[in-house]
This record gives C-alpha cells, structure tokens and sequence, in this order.
C-alpha cells in the first residue's frame, strides 16, 4: 500500500505561481506512473499531468501545457507541480495519484491508479 499526501495548495491571483508536493511513502514498484487530477466544484475529476517511471515520459492535459510542469525528486519520494501563469478556471481540489499497469499504459484516467492523496485546495482569484 502507497500513502500519498499533497501540500502546498492556496488561493493566488490570476497569473501567480503555486507549487504542489506530493510525498509517498509505503510500497514500491518497478513500473508505474504518477499522476495529478482536479476537480472543480460541481464538476468531474479531471487529469492534470502525469509522470511515468522509468521511461520519464510525461503528458499534460492541452489546457495547462506549457504553463504546468510535472517533475519528481526520486530522492525525497516527492511529486511536484509547478503551476505558472494560473487562470480562475484552474481553481479546484488537486489530487495525486500513483498507479502500476504497465510501462505502455497512457494514464489518462482515474482508473489506471490504485492510490490517491486526499487533496489540497487550489483558489485563483480574478
């Protein structure tokens, strides 16, 4: 079993910066992903980016590309996203997520992870 916890949400202005972590600790696996969703009040659950092990490879949803960045510290078991340039419509509760299906697994959805943080708001005011 992976726990994971997020921090480092908070309510910023239209085109601040926040920074996200996400710790693991528990089990390990060989190939996996690590991912961030969203989700807005009265909306679905939504991905954000995700990170896959061990070929690096990284995705964004086309809404946040080349203003998000996903990245991890192997060393401190630690996922971060870097979000720049925020928009109001990027308010929501950003969730982490770890999941092991295989190294040719997209993870684009919430069913190819097994574990997830419990959350940390995000605010950005007009």
């Amino acid at each position: 079993q992976v726990q994971l916890v997020e921090s480092g949400g908070g309510l910023v202005q239209a085109g601040g910066s926040l920074r996200l972590s996400c710790g693991a600790s528990g089990r390990t696996y060989s190939n996996y992903a690590m991912g961030w969703f969203r989700q807005a009040p009265g909306k679905a659950r939504e991905f954000v980016a995700r990170n896959r092990w061990p070929d690096g490879n990284t995705f964004y949803r086309d809404s946040v590309k080349g203003r998000f960045t996903i990245s991890r510290d192997n060393a401190k078991n630690t996922l971060y996203l870097q979000m720049n340039s925020l928009k109001p419509e990027d308010t929501a509760v950003y969730y982490c997520a770890i999941g092991s299906r295989g190294i040719t697994t997209l993870y684009f959805t919430e069913r190819s992870y097994d574990a997830w943080g419990q959350g940390t708001q995000v605010t950005v005011s007009s």
